[in-house]
C-alpha cells in the first residue's frame, strides 16, 4: 500500500520532469536553429572572412597561384598570338609592334599598380576583421580605376607623336604605330576597370575568379586575331590595326565576366557603400600603396622603352628580334608573374591579422620557387632559342638577334622573379615606397648606365647584358629589403 501510494504520488513529478526536459530540448533546438540562421544571415550579409590567415601556407600559395598562372598565361599569350599573325604581314609590322609593346606594357603596369593598391588595402582590412572598411575601400578602388583609365587614355592620345619620336621609331613605321595606338587608347579605360575589379577579388583571395576574367578576354583575342589581322573566311582583315580591335573586343568580354563574378563575392560592386561617410580613408589608403606601386611597375617598361630606343640604332632586325624575344620571355616568366600577384593577398591578410610568422613563411617559400623556376626556364630558353625564333620570322638576322638576347638575358629570370615577388610583398605590407626605390635604382642606376656605357663596343649585346645585370641587382636588393621589413613584429 505504501509502495503503491509512493508510486502514484511520484507520477506527477515524473510528468513535470519530462515536460521540463522537453522544454529544454526545444530551447536548445531553437537556439541551434537561431545560430544557424545567424550564420546564414552573416554569409548573406556579405561577411568576408580572411580565409588566408589559417591553414597551410604552401597550400595557399599553390591554390592562389595555380589559377593565376592560367590567367597570366592567357594574358601573355595575347602578345604571342599578336606577334605571330603580325609577323605574317612583314618585318616592318613586326618592328612596329616591337615599339608598341613596351608602351602598352608601361600603361598596363600603371593599371597593375592601381590593382595592387586595391588588393593590398582590401586584404589588410579583411585581415583586421573590419568589413565596413573593406567594402568602402573595394568600391572606392573600382571607381578610382575608372577615373584613372580615362585620364591615361587621353594622355596617351595626346602624347603619341612625342613618345615614339623619343623611342627613335623610324619614319616609315610611324603610320603603322599610330594606326594601332589610336583605337588602343580609346579602349584603354576598359582594362583599367577590369584591373580594379580584379584587385577587389584578389584581396579576398579569389584568385580563381580573376583567372576566369583573363581567360575570357584572351580567348576572344585568340579567335579574333586571325580574322581581324590577316583575314579568314573570305574576310581580308585590317592588318596591324586588327590586333587593336581584337584586344578591345576582348576587354569588353572580360569586363562583363569580371562584373558578373564580382557580384558573386562577399564584396560586390555597390557604390552606395560610399554614401554618408568620408572617402578620405579609402582614397589615402589606396593612393599610399597604388601610386608608388604604379610607378614601380611602370619603371621596368619605361626602361624597356629606352632600351628599345637604344637598340633601334642597331637596325630594324635588332629591334624585331629584341621585341619578339621579349614577347616569348614574358610568357616564360608567367609563373613568376602569377606568384607576384598571389603573394599580396596571402601576406596582406596575415600581416593585417598580426600573424607575421605566416607572412615570413610565405615570403620564404615564394623566394625559393623563383630561384628554381627561373634557372630551369632560362636553361630551356638558351637551348631552344633559334627554334622558338622560327615561329615568329624567317629572317636570319632577326633569328640571330632573338637567340642572342635569350642566351644572355635569360639567366636573369630568377632575379626578376625575386624582384617582382619582393615588390608584391612590400606592397602588401604598406611599404610600396621601398618597392619603388629598388625598382628605380635597378633601372636608372644599373640597367640604363650599363647599356649606354657599353653599347658602342658591344653593340646589341650591351642591351641584353644590361637587362641581366639589372635583374641580378634587383634580386639582391629585394631579398635584403624584404628580410628587413618582415622582421618587424607588428604591422
Amino acid at each position: 500500500m505504501l509502495t503503491t501510494l509512493s508510486h502514484d504520488m511520484s507520477m506527477p513529478h515524473k510528468k513535470i520532469a519530462m515536460r521540463a526536459r522537453l522544454v529544454q530540448l526545444r530551447a536548445q533546438a531553437m537556439s541551434s536553429s537561431d545560430q544557424s540562421r545567424a550564420s546564414d544571415s552573416e554569409e548573406d550579409s556579405g561577411q568576408a572572412p580572411a580565409k588566408l590567415t589559417t591553414g597551410s601556407i604552401p597550400g595557399h600559395l599553390v591554390s592562389q597561384t595555380a589559377p593565376m598562372v592560367i590567367g597570366v598565361a592567357a594574358i601573355m599569350s595575347i602578345g604571342l598570338v599578336d606577334s605571330y599573325f603580325i609577323g605574317q604581314l612583314g618585318s616592318a609590322e613586326l618592328a612596329a609592334i616591337a615599339f608598341i609593346f613596351p608602351i602598352s606594357v608601361a600603361l598596363s603596369s600603371l593599371g597593375v599598380g592601381v590593382m595592387v593598391g586595391i588588393n593590398s588595402v582590401v586584404a589588410r582590412a579583411l585581415g583586421e576583421g573590419d568589413q565596413d572598411k573593406a567594402e568602402r575601400r573595394a568600391n572606392f578602388g573600382i571607381l578610382f580605376a575608372v577615373a584613372t583609365g580615362f585620364v591615361m587614355a587621353i594622355s596617351l592620345y595626346l602624347l603619341l607623336d612625342p613618345i615614339f619620336a623619343l623611342m627613335n621609331a623610324q619614319a616609315e613605321l610611324l603610320p603603322l604605330i599610330k594606326t594601332y595606338m589610336i583605337p588602343y587608347a580609346a579602349g584603354f579605360p576598359l582594362i583599367l576597370v577590369i584591373m580594379g575589379v580584379n584587385g577587389v577579388m584578389r584581396g579576398q583571395g579569389e584568385a580563381r575568379k580573376t583567372s576566369y576574367v583573363s581567360i575570357t578576354y584572351a580567348a576572344a583575342n585568340w579567335v579574333l586575331d586571325p580574322i581581324l589581322i590577316t583575314g579568314a573566311f573570305g574576310f581580308e582583315g585590317f592588318g596591324i590595326v586588327g590586333a587593336a580591335y581584337a584586344t578591345i573586343i576582348g576587354w569588353v568580354c572580360g569586363l562583363a565576366m569580371a562584373l558578373y563574378l564580382l557580384s558573386r563575392t562577399t564584396l560586390p560592386f555597390a557604390p552606395s557603400k560610399l554614401r554618408g561617410g568620408s572617402i578620405i580613408d579609402p582614397a589615402t589608403a589606396i593612393l599610399r600603396v597604388g601610386v608608388p606601386a604604379a610607378c614601380s611597375n611602370a619603371i621596368n617598361p619605361i626602361g624597356l622603352s629606352i632600351l628599345t630606343a637604344l637598340i633601334a640604332v642597331e637596325g630594324q632586325a635588332a629591334v624585331a628580334g629584341f621585341g619578339a624575344a621579349g614577347r616569348l620571355q614574358s610568357f616564360a616568366v608567367v609563373p613568376l608573374l602569377a606568384l607576384s600577384g598571389s603573394i599580396g593577398a596571402i601576406v596582406g591578410q596575415n600581416w593585417g591579422a598580426k600573424k607575421t610568422e605566416r607572412a615570413r613563411e610565405a615570403a620564404l617559400y615564394a623566394g625559393g620557387f623563383c630561384i628554381v623556376w627561373g634557372l630551369t626556364i632560362a636553361a630551356a630558353m638558351v637551348f631552344a632559342g633559334e627554334w622558338f625564333a622560327d615561329f615568329f620570322t624567317e629572317d636570319p638576322e632577326v633569328i640571330d638577334e632573338f637567340a642572342r638576347y635569350l642566351q644572355i638575358a635569360a639567366w636573369g629570370y630568377a632575379g626578376f622573379g625575386l624582384l617582382i615577388v619582393g615588390n608584391g610583398i612590400l606592397n602588401a605590407v604598406d611599404r610600396a615606397s621601398f618597392a619603388l626605390a629598388q625598382s628605380f635604382a635597378r633601372v636608372f642606376l644599373i640597367m640604363l648606365p650599363f647599356a649606354w656605357a657599353l653599347q658602342s663596343s658591344w653593340g646589341s649585346d650591351a642591351i641584353y647584358a644590361a637587362e641581366l645585370s639589372a635583374n641580378l641587382f634587383g634580386a639582391v636588393t629585394a631579398v635584403l629589403i624584404v628580410a628587413f621589413t618582415l622582421k618587424r613584429k607588428t604591422a
